[in-house]
Formats: structure tokens, C-alpha cells, sequence
């Protein structure tokens, strides 16, 4: 990362947020990471830098945490940071040992570092268990908090969730306790938060606003540094930011990348880094961001994607080719009879103006083997879905066979849509490391389609024209099976996003409510899919995964 030039401040204490990019477990590389940013701090000036939550281990480190080797190596690693940060005082995030005979064996802490040693340590006490958080699981509450000094003033430091209980902002709080509240009472004049706040479509403005609420209501400056970069599903977006006691932003980081910015906490002023802006563009950097990351921290370095000719595929390799770059993804056609010419020209156009390897693989002669195998066992039966699946699961294979020969990840090409409504084929379309779209409704992939094509014209006017199909059959449309995915998707985010009634929801839109009972059966009767499809990127509030946990074998109320 280039240097970031040091302002001149007329204050005495300077404070800098280090918004960096850990993975999970790598305790040298996240350390590497925080000894760099905090000797760029102290060479500019700062007293005092800030890390996300749980910085040092990386978040989320779920059961890990049940090791007591990697408990031990967080206590060695903020001691190692300690010891090579002489100069500047350091938060950071890690895992420490419960104190409690009962419970959870360690906690979600926050360290500050001083003059080579450990010499301050506050421990989290809201700990979420709804969506993707499951914290109540690995960790034990804090019982008490306190505040520290720096330089005459008293600090309140917080960790993530702790910051999301204010009474007068949230209709409904989910916990009894306010340990902003607390803190204040005690003499805070500042409130610090480290934070692992996982990204979703507006999730920056919430949390932005939920912190100006918090400023004006008791009067003090705020200051946010949030975890950047992708963890599994999780796509964290940085937007670290300090608000003054107006709620007013002084300070400000770039979203979905590493940062450092600097403000001055006596005079309130500070680093304004520009941060994406728009659904669009801030939707498609979180995919490319957790693309690249997953891909990377998993050990691969290339990707493999299967080229149709259809919208979703070419969005899925355009956000692999900017995550990966051009080089490192491979394009593969695999047209079978009923593919139309216009797609097989569509993926090769597609794999030119982005410039990634393209290969074509005809599969109608192992279709047609197939199906000779299969043949007296299926006498005097129709054609039907079987071999619409085969068709699938041989493009399956055939990218998985990819996969290993050249030790690149796949990427699976499914839309929130069809997967909500099991609309994709399990070991099929489905196979694959990572589905990088399966949290983006159709009708959203075309906005994304368009968004790419403002910046550079690569997916062909005619993959986003023509009616979505996957070509198994003669003349097949996908409104063969679904409503338009203009009705299909509302009626999805009701359901899956808002948990609202059948009722609700054909009320809501003016739809009819066999449809929207018959698209709600589907979604439930999915479920066994679901839980067997590779692991999917988060970018909407309530994403299929381990934040969405339904029962496969039970009996749907619609």
C-alpha cells in the first residue's frame, strides 16, 4: 500500500485507524500487518492507533477458538506486537482467557499495547446471536468495563456489538444493557469502536447514522475502525469512520479496501477518504472483494467459470476477472444439443473482451453416451428433467476435472433466485468452491450487468437481451417453470428478507395468492439444496447459508 501522506494537526492528540484486511489463523501476517500501520502512525504523529475487532486472529475464528493453541498464540502475538511497537499506544482485537468458573472458556477482548507490554485489556459484552453471529456459542460476556487515559482524556473503547444497543435509535433493543451508556456515565469523552460489521446493501448508512445518534445523544466525538476484506461468506467493508459530537463525519476511510487515516481528537478534524458510492458499484465491489479474497486465502490462485452465454455466467467471470485478473481465470463453453449458436458466440465474445482463456468443450457425444447407458432402463419413458440434469452434471464434472487438473477454484454461476427456488441442479450447475452470486437476485444481476458495461463494454448486449433460458431442452425459457423474475424476486425478498406471510405478501404487491403460495413451496421445498451448495458471498440482509438455518425435513404452513 502507498503511503499515506501526514497531515499537520494543531491538536495534541492524534489518533489513527488502521483498517486492515486479516485472515482468519494467520497470526504472523495479521501481526506483519499491524506492526506496519502502527510504524507509519508513529512516523506520522499519532499517540494512538486503532485495529478492527479481533485483528489479530481475524473474525470470524468461530470454534477455532476451543484450541487452546490458538488462544495461546493471541496472547503471544499481541505481546510479539507490543514489543516491536514501542512509540505508540496500539488497540487491537484478539481472544483472551475467561476469568469465569462457568461459561465459555475465553472471550472477545480488545488490548491496548504501551511501551512493550499488555497494559490494558476490555473484553466484549454484547455478544450477537441472530443472522451470521453466533457469539453467545465461542465466547463468555464481559462482566465489567473501564476506561483509560491517554494524554488527559478519558477513552471509552468498545468492540462491535456493544455500539448497537442505543435506546433512543433502535425501536426494539436486543439487550438490557448499554455499555456506550455506561461508559459515558463513568466520564468517557471519547467513544472508540473496533468492529468486524459485515457488509450488506445498506448497511454503511445504518451503521453511519446509528452513530451520529449515538454522538448527539451524549455529546461526544465517535470513532469506528472496521475489519476490510472478505472471510468465507462474510464481506467486511472497512468505511471506518469519526464522527464529532453533531454527528457530523470528520474523518473518513475508503470502503472495501485497506486504509489509514488520522484525526485529531481535541480539535475534530481528519482524513476524508473517498468511499464508493451507489448500489451498484458498492454491491459490485463487495463481490469483487470477496471473490478475491476466498479465492486467495483459501490457496488458490486461479478460477475456473462456465461460460453459457447467458447473464449470470458472464457477470460471474467479469467479477472474476477483476478479482483475479485476466490471466488467472479460465472460461469454459460447454454448448450440448440445444444450445443455441448465438450463446456459444456470446461466451467467446464475452472471454475476448475480457481477455481470459477460453476453451469449448461439446458434451452432446457424453450426453448421447449417457443416455445409450441408460437406455433400457429408462425404455418407454419421455425425456424429461432427468435429462435436463444429466446435461448439467456433465458440465459438473467437466469443470471439475478442470479444477484438479490445474488446481483452480470453480465458481458456481447461480442467481439468489434460482437458488431459492431450486431452480439449479445439485452436482451440476451447483458444483463448484465458491458461489459468488447465489446472494443476488436476477433482477439485480442485470443492474450489476449494466453497471459493468458503463465502465467497460465486455457482457454482449445480447446476453442481457435475450430471454433468461439454460438450454436443456428445445425452445426452453425460464418462464417455463417461474413467474417473470420481476414478480419472482419481490415475493422472494418478502419471504426470505422480511419473513412476511403469503398473505402479507400477495396483499403488499396486488399478486395472487396461489402464485405467491406456489413460489413459497418451492423456497421451502429447496431447502435440501440449499444446505449442499458451495459456500455463497453475503451482500443482502439475510443471505442462504449459515445466517438462514431452516430444518431440510419438515412440513411447510403455506
Amino acid at each position: 500500500m502507498a503511503r499515506i501522506p501526514a497531515r499537520r494537526y494543531t491538536g495534541t492528540v492524534k489518533i489513527a485507524l488502521g483498517q486492515i484486511n486479516p485472515t482468519v489463523g494467520d497470526f504472523a501476517g495479521n501481526a506483519a500487518k499491524i506492526v506496519d500501520f502502527s510504524r507509519r502512525a508513529l512516523a506520522a504523529g499519532a499517540a494512538l492507533i486503532l485495529f478492527p475487532e479481533l485483528s489479530i486472529c481475524g473474525y470470524p475464528p468461530r470454534d477455532l477458538v476451543e484450541r487452546e493453541s490458538f488462544v495461546r498464540h493471541n496472547r503471544e502475538t499481541a505481546e510479539r506486537i507490543a514489543a516491536e511497537t514501542r512509540g505508540i499506544s496500539v488497540i487491537c482485537g484478539l481472544v483472551t482467557p475467561a476469568q469465569a468458573e462457568t461459561g465459555k472458556s475465553v472471550m472477545n477482548s480488545a488490548a491496548l499495547l504501551q511501551d512493550g507490554k499488555i497494559a490494558f485489556v476490555q473484553s466484549k459484552i454484547l455478544l450477537p446471536t441472530y443472522d451470521v453471529f453466533d457469539e453467545m456459542r465461542n465466547f463468555a460476556p464481559a462482566q465489567s468495563q473501564s476506561l483509560f487515559a491517554l494524554q488527559g482524556k478519558q477513552l471509552a473503547l468498545t468492540i462491535c456489538e456493544d455500539a448497537w444497543n442505543d435506546k433512543t435509535f433502535w425501536d426494539r433493543r436486543l439487550y438490557a444493557f448499554d455499555p456506550v451508556e455506561a461508559l459515558v456515565k463513568a466520564g468517557g469523552e471519547i467513544l472508540l469502536n473496533i468492529s468486524s460489521s459485515p457488509f450488506w446493501m445498506g448497511k454503511r448508512e445504518l451503521r453511519r447514522d446509528m452513530l451520529a445518534a449515538i454522538a448527539r445523544r451524549h455529546k461526544i466525538p465517535v470513532a469506528i475502525v472496521n475489519q476490510v476484506g472478505g472471510n468465507d461468506s462474510l464481506v467486511f467493508d472497512g468505511s471506518s469512520i469519526v464522527l464529532n459530537a453533531s454527528g457530523k463525519i470528520v474523518a473518513q476511510a475508503k470502503s472495501f479496501a485497506e486504509d489509514l487515516i488520522f484525526f485529531d481528537a481535541d480539535q475534530l478534524t481528519g482524513d476524508l477518504h473517498g468511499q464508493i458510492a451507489g448500489d451498484e458499484a458498492s454491491l459490485y465491489e463487495a463481490l469483487v472483494l470477496g471473490t478475491r479474497d476466498y479465492v486467495r486465502k483459501c490457496g488458490f490462485k486461479q478460477v475456473i467459470v462456465g461460460l453459457s452465454g447467458g447473464i449470470d455466467s458472464a457477470l460471474t467471470a467479469a467479477i472474476a476477472a477483476d478479482a483475479m485478473g485476466p490471466e488467472n481465470v479460465i472460461g469454459v463453453g460447454m454448448p450440448s444439443p440445444y444450445s443455441s449458436r448465438g450463446s456459444i458466440d456470446d461466451a467467446r465474445d464475452l472471454a475476448r473482451n475480457l481477455g481470459i482463456r477460453f476453451e469449448l468443450l461439446c458434451i452432446t457425444d457424453v450426453f448421447e453416451s449417457f443416455k445409450k447407458t441408460l437406455r433400457a432402463e429408462f425404455a418407454n419413458r419421455q425425456e424429461d428433467v432427468t435429462e435436463e440434469n444429466i446435461q448439467s452434471r456433465i458440465r459438473g464434472t467437466l469443470l471439475m476435472a478442470f479444477s484438479n487438473k490445474f488446481g483452480a477454484l470453480v465458481l458456481s454461476t447461480g442467481n439468489k433466485s434460482e437458488l431459492a427456488v431450486g431452480y439449479c441442479t445439485l452436482y451440476g450447475d451447483m458444483a463448484g468452491g465458491l458461489a459468488a452470486i447465489s446472494d443476488v437476485p436476477k433482477t439485480m444481476v442485470y443492474r450489476l450487468a449494466h453497471y459493468v458495461n458503463s465502465r467497460r463494454p465486455v457482457i454482449p448486449q445480447s446476453s442481457i437481451d435475450k430471454p433468461p433460458s439454460a438450454e436443456l431442452r428445445p425452445d426452453q425459457k425460464d418462464t417455463d417453470s417461474l413467474p417473470p423474475y420481476e414478480v419472482l424476486d419481490p415475493i422472494l425478498e418478502d419471504y426470505i428478507e422480511e419473513s412476511q406471510s403469503a398473505e402479507q405478501i400477495a396483499a403488499r404487491h396486488k399478486f395472487d395468492i396461489a402464485l405467491v403460495k406456489r413460489v413459497i413451496r418451492l423456497v421451502e421445498r429447496s431447502e435440501y439444496k440449499r444446505q449442499q451448495a458451495a459456500t455463497g458471498l453475503k451482500i443482502s440482509t439475510k443471505a442462504f447459508g449459515y445466517g438462514r438455518r431452516f430444518p431440510i425435513a419438515a412440513k411447510s404452513d403455506v
